[in-house]
């Protein structure tokens, strides 16, 4: 499957955030509260939901580009659970929650956080050249809607790892899972996505180029997905 979609081909985002937001929850009610690309679904619902908040108060300075994004990004995700759903092949970035989704040794927080890390490492810094090419802009345009996208998923990234660590016996630094989760980092991931799309904007007149550093970056995430996955002893 190719990364990296043909940018003549892309459309204006056919929905919202809203319409988005309802996929996910009905992604959700279909699957095992334990499935860990459900458990990375709820997270990623209250993300969506904080953003379509922040759009309905105002809180972006170009509230069409901050949608268009938001909207690009969910595509990404929402096309992965399509590609699986259907037998068909996922993003290496997303093969690994795909395929260990059901395992019994492994954490909801790891759960959490190899979606997050696929998510932001690969998807983030493609939907933000989408959307670049959906509004007719440079990046640099829409760096304060990416930062400001990027606060919000910042300002939930404690919350998950408090909600869904396993208890207080295990905040201990010598402990698997501790050590885990404290070895990812969702800023520097963010800061990777900024420089990556930065990087494809500007491979985007040498399209061989810029499909295989597509297809490294999203196999350098998958990496780390596969790492975050590892099931730990109990």
């Amino acid at each position: 499957m190719a990364q990296l979609e043909r940018f003549a081909e892309l459309r204006p985002p056919a929905y919202g955030v809203d319409a988005v937001a309802a996929r996910m929850r009905a992604l959700g009610a279909g699957w095992p509260p334990r499935d860990g690309v459900a458990v990375f679904n709820r997270v990623y619902l209250s993300v969506t939901e904080e953003v379509g908040r922040h759009l309905d108060g105002g809180a972006f300075p170009d509230a069409r580009a901050a949608s268009t994004l938001a909207v690009r990004f969910a595509e990404r995700y929402l096309a992965a659970v399509d590609a699986a759903g259907d037998g068909h092949r996922t993003p290496a970035c997303w093969r690994p929650l795909f395929q260990y989704r059901r395992h019994p040794g492994i954490s909801p927080l790891q759960f959490a956080l190899a979606g997050i890390n696929a998510h932001i490492g690969h998807d983030l810094a493609l939907a933000l050249v989408d959307s670049c090419h959906t509004l007719g802009c440079e990046p640099a345009d829409v760096e304060d809607e990416f930062d400001r996208v990027g606060d919000v998923l910042g300002s939930l990234e404690e919350r998950i790892r408090e909600e869904l660590m396993p208890g207080p016996d295990l905040l201990q630094v010598g402990d698997p899972l501790t050590h885990l989760a404290g070895s990812w980092s969702l800023e520097r991931a963010r800061d990777g996505a900024w420089a990556s799309a930065r990087a494809l904007w500007a491979l985007r007149e040498l399209p061989a180029v810029a499909e295989e550093f597509g297809e490294r970056l999203d196999e350098a995430v998958g990496l780390v997905g596969r790492i975050l996955l590892t099931p730990l002893p109990d």
